[in-house]
């Protein structure tokens, strides 16, 4: 169905993809402060946090800042969480070092990931730890993640972090028992929904990115979609698309705000 759409409106490729290219992805305005922040916190082998609501474009602006840590001095150990155990996240830990480890001894497990820890620090390179939907997480598991955060090398810290999740994440590290691990943040930044001025640009630029030069949303669809959307770029994508086959099964080559209306009844 995507593919009769695109013919339609005569674009090359999907404008709303679920996994865009970090090149393509337009540059929201908390981007830059993110990033700024992201490498504050790591620079000081701190932790840096970032929240927002369901679909405010956390997940893909953690890629957007993990994309611009050079590999020949950055390591990145990224893991999506879950409600994990914490002997699950150190199995997730060292699955991504490569390692598959089937003892049942956090001890062992602890040991093995500094070892590997150090062994990278030793050649120069700063290990990240990087984790996605952190709010997932038991929050005993926080209390160990001080834990591996907490050993020094040559009295110098070793292993920034960077945690991102919605709101709950933020209950969690300020639990009493999370404190030690809390203490440790030094940069936070929460994803907000974006204006109206700002959808326009960004529904243009995707438009752009898939072939057309057409001004295919009406200004009505536009606050339409930013309406319906609250501003959150999941659901203005889910909007948007699904106003694009309303239009063209109606023959269409513009999004009329009725079009959007209809999009919001196919969609949750």
């Amino acid at each position: 169905m995507m593919d009769s759409i695109r013919h339609h409106f005569g674009l090359k490729k999907d404008p709303f993809p679920q996994n865009m290219a970090v090149k393509d992805l337009y540059p929201l305005p908390a981007l830059t402060p993110l990033e700024q922040r992201v490498f504050f916190a790591v620079g000081q082998k701190a932790i840096a946090v970032i929240t927002g609501d369901v679909g405010s474009g956390k997940s893909t602006s953690l890629r957007y800042v993990a994309s611009k840590f050079h590999q020949s001095e950055y390591e990145l150990i990224s893991i999506v969480g879950g409600n994990y155990s914490p002997m699950e996240l150190y199995r997730q830990i060292l699955l991504n070092f490569g390692v598959s480890y089937m003892s049942y001894q956090v001890s062992v497990m602890i040991a093995r990931i500094r070892e590997i820890i150090l062994e990278i620090a030793s050649r120069k390179v700063t290990p990240v730890l990087i984790i996605d939907e952190a709010h997932l997480l038991k929050r005993a598991v926080f209390t160990q993640l001080h834990t591996l955060a907490q050993f020094e090398f040559d009295s110098r810290p070793v292993m920034p972090m960077i945690l991102c999740g919605q709101d709950l994440l933020l209950e969690h590290l300020m639990a009493n028992a999370v404190r030690p691990l809390a203490s440790r943040i030094l940069g936070r930044t929460h994803l907000e929904a974006i204006k109206m001025e700002v959808m326009e640009e960004y529904l243009n630029h995707h438009i752009r990115l898939s072939g057309s030069t057409s001004k295919i949303f009406s200004q009505e669809a536009i606050f339409a979609i930013h309406q319906g959307s609250g501003g959150l770029l999941r659901r203005a994508n889910s909007l948007a698309k699904t106003a694009l086959m309303a239009s063209a099964l109606e023959g269409g080559h513009t999004i009329s705000a009725e079009h959007v209306r209809l999009a919001a009844t196919e969609i949750l």
